[in-house]
Order: structure tokens, then C-alpha cells, then sequence
């Protein structure tokens, strides 16, 4: 697969799979119905998964890993903080004004991510 096509997937997905979390988030703050859909818990498993997939493809066409190269590593841990603050904002914060400081905090820490990404440093503030 090339390149830029693989760019193109993870693009898209990860576009995608933060404007499931989004539109998750504002559902769950208003107790909306729509939660509770089928479709609602299982299509971000499938686009988060096709995101990892390219990321991991990403990262091995163009010879670069996390703990090797701190932007990727950077990536990395910010998204496993963005993952803990989605379950807390959708799942199993107990409180309405914990889940919206979670799910704004995540909100931030994608926008770093995707700085990150842009500009493969881990500090994207100090360019």
C-alpha cells in the first residue's frame, strides 16, 4: 500500500473517530437515547482500529517508532491519555462536571496529538 494512501486512511479515520467522540460526548452529557444505539458502540471500534492499523503501517513504511523518535513517542502516550480521558468522560465518571472536564481535557490533548503529527516535535509550542 502506498504511502500516501496510508496517510489518507489514517486522515480520515482519525478526523472521524474524534468526531464520534464529539458527538458521543455531547450525547452522553445530555442522556441521549441515542447512546444506547447499536451502531453508536460499535462503529468507533471499527474506525479506532482501522486508525491504530494505519498508524502502525505509518510508522513502519516510513521506519519510525515510539522510543526511537520522541515525536512518535510523544503521539503515543498523549494517546493513551487521550483513551483514559474518553472512558472517564464517557464511561465512568460520576459526575456530569467530571465527564465534561474529561471530555474537554481530551479535546486538548487530541488537538496536541494532531499538532504533534504536523510537526513532528514533541514540544509543537516552542516552533
Amino acid at each position: 500500500m502506498s504511502f500516501m494512501l496510508l496517510k489518507s486512511i489514517h486522515i480520515s479515520c482519525a478526523v472521524l473517530s474524534y468526531t464520534l467522540f464529539f458527538l458521543r460526548g455531547i450525547w452522553s452529557l445530555n442522556e441521549s437515547a441515542i447512546m444506547h444505539q447499536r451502531w453508536v458502540r460499535i462503529i468507533p471500534h471499527i474506525v479506532d482500529t482501522l486508525l491504530l492499523s494505519s498508524a502502525i503501517a505509518l510508522a513502519w513504511t516510513l521506519g519510525q517508532y515510539p522510543f526511537a523518535d520522541d515525536w512518535l513517542t510523544a503521539k503515543v502516550i498523549a494517546l493513551l491519555l487521550y483513551i483514559g480521558l474518553g472512558f472517564v468522560a464517557l464511561k465512568y465518571a460520576r459526575s456530569k462536571p467530571m465527564r465534561i472536564y474529561a471530555w474537554l481535557a481530551a479535546q486538548l490533548v487530541f488537538a496536541y496529538i494532531v499538532l504533534v503529527a504536523l510537526n513532528h516535535n514533541p514540544f509543537p509550542w516552542l516552533l
